[in-house]
């Protein structure tokens, strides 16, 4: 899949508005009860860039990033402000914040995921876009050096132990990270009404999370 591994700017998607998304089928019976059925294993994050387009020069930034990704064509990084980290937004990011994965002597690579959820239906997203020189890591509660023990693709949220330091059968290996969402334009036209945006409209920039 065609991606730029580059972020939008952070100064707009703080203003932007979105989250998640889940598809559900809900058949009501003539009893009165439902059926229920999840159409989609993971959720899907969407967004309106336009609402964090406070200036023309923002809006110029926009028009350029549309321009360079062709479009819908190239995907890109964003910064969902709501959501980037392993811990909560406010908290300070810990190796043992996520568990992902147990050793087993052999494996050597470990994929970036978060968990949302504890008691009854937890939900496990897989991280894919880690910012670089953000993750950490730990093997049964001791934290690892980066480059010594294990290295991160940045491209791929892959967590590799080096050589003499794959996590042995049994041991919990965890992380934590900071993350931008994978995403691409929704769209393969913008409209802006200049005469609207400088009484305060909103130009519609949607935005939409891309699986990879």
């Amino acid at each position: 899949m065609s991606f730029h591994d580059i972020r939008f700017p952070s100064e707009i998607s703080r203003g932007a508005q979105g989250g998640p998304e889940r598809r559900t089928d809900v058949v009501v019976l003539g009893s009165g009860f439902e059926e229920r059925n999840s159409r989609w294993a993971d959720s899907r994050r969407s967004y309106n860039a336009g609402y964090g387009v406070k200036s023309l020069d923002a809006l110029n930034a926009v028009i350029a990033i549309f321009e360079e990704r062709r479009g819908r064509l190239y995907g890109f990084r964003w910064r969902d402000h709501a959501d980037w980290k392993s811990c909560p937004p406010s908290g300070v990011t810990s190796a043992m914040d996520q568990v992902i994965g147990t050793g087993t002597g052999t494996q050597t690579t470990f994929q970036l995921q978060k968990v949302y959820g504890s008691a009854h239906a937890p939900w496990t997203r897989t991280i894919r876009k880690p910012l670089a020189g953000t993750v950490k890591v730990a093997v049964a509660g001791v934290v690892q050096t980066s480059g010594l023990h294990f290295s991160v693709a940045p491209t791929t949220g892959e967590v590799t132990f080096l050589p003499g330091h794959v996590p042995g059968a049994g041991q919990i290996v965890s992380a934590g990270f900071e993350f931008d969402v994978p995403v691409r334009f929704d769209s393969d036209k913008l409209e802006v009404n200049m005469s609207g945006f400088q009484h305060g409209a909103i130009p519609n920039i949607p935005v939409v999370e891309i699986r990879l």
